[in-house]
């Protein structure tokens, strides 16, 4: 199954950082930035989760949920999220069912040695359930940014 743009995302249900399970389903009615990331507390990532922390206010005042999705465990979420101060949902899925329908695990390639493993990606679904955006391959540093232009875009065009 292809992420494609205009089509409806694909359903998922994860254990959350906050405690409780996130469903894309009791979601409908807002946007929802999932971003996809390798791995609690390394470089790329802590940027990436700071800038989205940062811009929090701005995304929550645009009625945007974000969501952050690795494959790594709930405590370990729990923990990166006390350590840099998150306030948004961290998903676990330590299966990769998601990201495989997400498009966000795959083959990897780093200094010439391919592997298996989590693409730095983000989707950006509709309040109507479907995809509006998916970017692939992302670099962390200013990607929150870019990603929250896109939302004042959408926005516009719905007005």
């Amino acid at each position: 199954m292809a992420i494609t743009v205009g089509k409806k995302a694909p359903a998922f249900n994860l254990p959350s950082s906050l405690g409780d399970k996130v469903r894309l389903s009791s979601l409908l009615g807002q946007i929802v930035v999932v971003y996809f990331y390798p791995k609690n507390n390394t470089p790329g990532c802590t940027t990436q989760a700071i800038e989205f922390q940062s811009l929090l206010r701005k995304f929550k005042n645009r009625d945007v949920v974000i969501l952050g999705v690795s494959k790594d465990t709930i405590e370990s979420h729990c923990g990166f999220s006390e350590k840099h101060g998150l306030k948004f949902a961290l998903l676990s899925d330590e299966s990769t069912k998601m990201m495989v329908k997400y498009e966000a695990w795959g083959e990897k390639n780093m200094y010439g040695r391919k592997s298996m493993g989590i693409i730095r990606s983000t989707v950006v679904i509709g309040t109507d359930g479907k995809v509006k955006n998916h970017w692939k391959r992302v670099r962390a540093k200013g990607h929150a940014a870019k990603v929250l232009e896109f939302v004042d875009e959408l926005q516009a065009q719905d007005e």
